[in-house]
């Protein structure tokens, strides 16, 4: 049994995770940051043991079937009874242009209709707040329950007898019923009438979205499934783009890995929109541009955090819950995240990284100018000073420091992309400046980071372990793809990271011991480099193998049991459906040649 059997419906104001049997298991408010008014995915405790989620439990229950209806995030789930007796719910989010502008309420729909027979559902409402901690009291209306909690008020409007509802007591389905839960707010219409046309606008939204994705010949349907995944990852009213909709979910059983991920991270978010530009789907991109020119023009002294929270707050406090048990009753669960206090050097080349689209991109609104340019040199002088220094290093190492070659490298993208932007610029000495400084970025960490023992690139320079974040060399540029230094590291790596068909981030000990599980995005990684590397069919098939890891609503989290393929991490993991993005587009036939 895979507990992260889950389906994420949302609007890029807030999200969802829903289980095979239509319960929903997490939903943050306000925003995918916030406090989870549906938790029990962390097993709440005490007295609200049994609280933090909406069921509609089928009486009798016998099986279920769930698909997203197509090239949406609208979730489709039919629950059966052992007598045949049947119900479908359709669950969506409302996203969709009026009055020139995105509504994106805070508001999840749920439509059950009857398919068969004469089935009883009892519908269990039991929203909490405050972590887990609380529950709220009920107020009742004509046709709405209104629940009272510390953090504010929410709202059950329905055309099913709220009596029944606000004390779980069972009824048959005898005709389509419409609940809408969220903001404290009336509706204009009749509740059904105005779900209706929510669910016709919503599906058209979606539809069009993914009309316009340029995506390759083979794996369409996983490739859009993530790509509406990553999008439904995004806050848009500022552009930020958190790393997964959950907190605390272990990297592995009993580990204590248990991290918030519902924050920002600018090197995650690179390779994000980084992946959705490769499908064309620029306003997301644009957006998060918008994000990381705010939160360039707050640092101080250019220099940067790892991770900012979602409306770019730089304080991300981090500490335990103890009012949830945690995923499977393993703690801590945490909120908040101790890496904003970290010194990660790369994070200068994942913003000039992802800047770097703005000067070049003519579909895009707000074109770089050189204000801007200017304004990322203060970020590159910064790279320049650090690249050669201890950092946590991308994997965030909370106790050990060391010059990791990755952290260099993403220093040395920095001056290596200002000078392809001076150059578009036409600015001819800062060009000539940038060039010469990569160029000598690039011979110091050629000497100090390649062990000639172990022929490959290490880690750290002068050290001597291996580090699957170096399977990047060519994607960043920093190693042509015929370059037998990059083909020996790719190998080497291959030879001391590779379990079966999947990769571990690194072998060594680390703060918490070693790692047990393979960390997903480094096995797109892996993939990726055979395929520079010409080693075109073995990539192919274990990118078949990732694909038939992915959940059956065909999501990825963080982490996977090489062993038993479970998944394990927070979930649904940005990076990881990145890797599988731009392994089909790297992998697939052309269009040209399979049509």
């Amino acid at each position: 049994m895979n507990d992260l059997n889950l389906a994420v419906i949302g609007n890029c104001s807030f999200a969802a995770l829903i289980d095979a049997q239509a319960k929903v298991v997490w939903t943050c408010l306000p925003g995918l940051d916030g406090d989870p008014v549906f938790c029990s995915l962390l097993e709440p405790k005490g007295e609200n043991a049994d609280r933090g989620y909406f069921e509609i439990e089928l009486l009798d229950f016998s099986h279920s079937e769930q698909r997203y209806l197509h090239n949406s995030a609208i979730l489709v789930t039919r629950l059966y009874d052992k007598d045949g007796c049947g119900i479908e719910i359709t669950d969506f989010a409302p996203r969709f242009k009026q009055f020139d502008r995105m509504f994106r309420p805070q508001m999840l729909v749920r439509h059950i209709q009857p398919l068969s027979g004469n089935p009883r559902i009892r519908v269990k409402l039991r929203p909490t707040s405050a972590n887990g901690a609380h529950r709220p009291v009920l107020t009742r209306g004509s046709n709405h329950i209104r629940y009272v909690t510390e953090e504010g008020v929410l709202r059950l409007t329905t055309d099913a007898p709220p009596s029944f509802v606000a004390e779980e007591v069972p009824f048959v389905v005898e005709k389509a019923i419409t609940m809408v839960f969220g903001e404290d707010e009336s509706l204009r219409a009749a509740v059904a009438k105005t779900a209706r046309a929510f669910f016709e606008d919503t599906r058209e939204y979606w539809r069009e979205w993914t009309r316009y994705l340029s995506i390759p010949f083979e794996w369409q349907a996983e490739v859009i499934r993530a790509a509406i995944t990553l999008k439904l990852c995004s806050q848009e009213e500022t552009g930020a783009i958190v790393a997964a909709i959950t907190t605390s979910i272990p990297e592995a059983a009993d580990t204590g890995r248990n991290w918030d991920y519902r924050f920002c991270w600018l090197r995650d978010s690179y390779f994000v929109v980084n992946a959705l530009n490769r499908l064309g789907a620029t306003r997301t991109m644009e957006d998060y541009l918008y994000y990381i020119t705010n939160v360039i023009a707050g640092v101080p002294d250019g220099v940067l955090q790892p991770v900012y929270g979602i409306m770019t707050e730089a304080k991300l406090t981090e500490r335990t819950v103890d009012s949830l048990a945690g995923y499977r009753g393993m703690g801590p669960v945490r909120v908040g995240n101790q890496a904003y206090e970290q010194v990660q050097n790369d994070v200068y080349g994942s913003v000039i990284l992802a800047l770097t689209q703005i000067f070049f991109d003519r579909r895009l609104n707000r074109p770089g100018n050189q204000e801007l340019f200017e304004r990322l040199e203060e970020l590159g002088a910064k790279a320049v000073e650090v690249y050669d220094t201890p950092d946590a290093g991308l994997w965030e190492l909370r106790n050990t420091k060391k010059v990791h070659t990755f952290s260099s490298v993403m220093c040395w993208a920095a001056a290596d992309r200002l000078g392809k932007i001076a150059a578009q610029l036409g600015l001819s000495g800062r060009a000539r400046y940038w060039r010469k400084t990569a160029k000598d970025m690039h011979k110091k960490i050629c000497e100090r980071a390649w062990h000639k023992e172990l022929n490959c690139f290490v880690e750290s320079f002068g050290g001597n372990e291996l580090d699957a974040a170096l399977l990047l060399l060519h994607e960043l540029g920093f190693l042509a793809a015929d370059d037998p230094r990059f083909a020996a590291t790719v190998e080497a790596i291959g030879r001391t990271l590779r379990r079966g068909d999947v990769m571990f981030r690194y072998a060594a000990a680390d703060d918490f011991g070693r790692p047990e599980n393979a960390f997903n995005i480094c096995t797109f990684w892996y993939i990726e480099a055979l395929a520079d590397i010409g080693r075109t069919e073995e990539a192919r098939r274990l990118f078949e193998n990732m694909l038939a890891q992915r959940n059956s609503a065909g999501l990825l989290s963080e982490d996977l049991d090489p062993e038993s393929g479970e998944l394990w991490g927070n979930f649904p993991q940005t990076y990881s459906m990145v890797g599988l993005i731009s392994n089909a587009m790297r992998l697939s036939k052309s269009w040209e040649k399979a049509v």
